[in-house]
């Protein structure tokens, strides 16, 4: 009966990928895409945050900026959508109240979360992390040089075969600043927003 319960369960099963998206690449993309396609996700929604608790503040473009720069890179991908619900809630953010109110809004559905493996090797520092583990799965891509040796059995810990892709949302910033081709880095429709507001330069 249980294992029946699960299976109906996975069909509602949605990733969430929390981040700046600062802003949002085609290694973003490839990640959630290869998630939502690869393994029991069924969707993944980019859940921008507003301000990352473990991250400085400074050099963030607004917040509704990069939320409409997700929804721009994820127009024509129907299995990817994205979430400004860290907008409505007291900041900084962390993910166990996200995921609470997410519960709350969405009773149909099951959350599993989604991160880097350089994440989850300091995820103890995290609010609240072992009922974060006790209540959700992780489905973890990998990061060179990042040993995971000790999450490897775990049984909420996924650890895909997400290609890797050396791209950060720090070089974009960096080679927008220098005046440099992001061509083929980032979606055109995101490239064209961020000329119009003259956005990182």
């Amino acid at each position: 009966m249980q294992q029946t319960l699960k299976t109906e369960n996975r069909k509602l099963l949605t990733g969430l990928f929390f981040g700046s998206f600062n802003p949002i690449h085609i290694g973003h993309l490839v990640i959630a895409n290869y998630m939502a396609t690869y393994t029991s996700l069924k969707e993944v929604w980019f859940v921008v945050s507003p301000h990352n608790p473990l991250k400085q503040k400074s050099g963030l473009a607004d917040m509704y900026d990069r939320l409409e720069m997700a929804r721009l890179a994820t127009e024509n991908a129907p299995h990817l959508k994205v979430s400004d619900i860290e907008f409505k809630l007291p900041q900084p953010s962390y993910t166990i109240d996200t995921l609470t109110h997410l519960k709350e809004k969405y009773p149909e559905k099951e959350f599993a979360l989604i991160m880097g493996a350089d994440n989850l090797a300091s995820f103890k520092k995290w609010k609240n992390y072992e009922l974060l583990l006790q209540n959700h799965q992780f489905f973890v891509y990998p990061r060179p040089g990042i040993d995971l040796s000790e999450w490897i059995n775990h049984p909420s810990v996924v650890i895909t075969e997400t290609p890797q892709m050396e791209i950060s949302s720090t070089f974009i910033r960096n080679a927008i600043k220098q005046e440099k081709s992001i061509q083929f880095l980032v979606p055109d429709a995101v490239i064209d927003f961020m000329d119009k507001k003259s956005l990182y330069k």
